[in-house]
């Protein structure tokens, strides 16, 4: 998709911000915040975490995601397989240091835990991965996509014609 390093930092603050917003959002859900945190706070913890995330996605996860996608044994010559596996990566690092962020979260505002931090953790990315991965799979890396072409990709057509 995007072909130069400007293109790929575009592409992933989209994916980043779709990716946080959606994310964010069923985290509160799940954990009972949507009723309990003004709107203000809501925005601010999302504003740290889209900055996180892109932070991660940027300078860790996604090269070492797409180092290991290009590393495993499938054929590459079919682009929706490059695809994938990227994806898959880049949803299982994110999902890691990102639940990691979440738990730190938690024990900050919440002070004490019920059970283990490893438990807990745990539990987390797994919550995090079974939404994460169908979300970025069938939602929002579609969108970003179609998105990214009709409006970076046609801009930039424009600009060589």
């Amino acid at each position: 998709m995007p072909t130069t390093k400007k293109e790929s930092i575009l592409f992933g603050t989209m994916m980043c911000f779709g990716m946080v917003l959606f994310m964010s959002v069923y985290n509160l859900f799940l954990n009972g915040l949507i009723g309990e945190l003004s709107v203000g706070e809501m925005l601010i913890e999302g504003a740290i975490g889209f900055m996180i995330a892109l932070l991660l996605d940027l300078f860790l996860v996604g090269p070492a995601a797409k180092k290991v996608a290009f590393m495993l044994p499938y054929d590459k010559s079919k682009k929706v397989y490059v695809i994938l596996a990227i994806s898959f990566c880049m949803v299982v690092g994110m999902v890691l240091f990102m639940s990691l962020y979440g738990l730190g979260t938690a024990l900050l505002t919440n002070g004490g835990m019920t059970g283990s931090m490893i438990t807990s953790y745990f539990s987390i990315v797994i919550k995090n991965f079974i939404v994460a991965f169908p979300l970025q799979l069938l939602i929002m890396g579609p969108i970003v996509r179609f998105l990214f072409v009709k409006i970076v990709k046609a801009k930039n057509s424009m600009r060589v014609a």
